[in-house]
């Protein structure tokens, strides 16, 4: 399943970077696409993601997670 949520903040390579870390290690993903242009993040996953354990990624990783896309 895939699934794009809007992440705010994110302006560079580094940024992107620095989500998609985060984002990769939740337990279940499979994929991601970060953009900073658009600001959004995909995330590919085998079941859903635990919203709050998103969240907690995004925000560790500097972010704020909007919400769905």
């Amino acid at each position: 399943m895939s699934v794009s949520y809007s992440v705010s903040g994110m302006s560079c390579g580094h940024c992107e970077s620095a989500v998609g870390k985060e984002v990769s290690a939740l337990p279940g993903v499979t994929g991601i696409t970060v953009d900073a242009k658009t600001g959004l993040l995909t995330i590919d996953s085998e079941a859903p993601v635990d919203e709050e354990a998103l969240r907690a990624a995004v925000d560790e990783a500097g972010y704020e997670l909007v919400g769905r896309a």
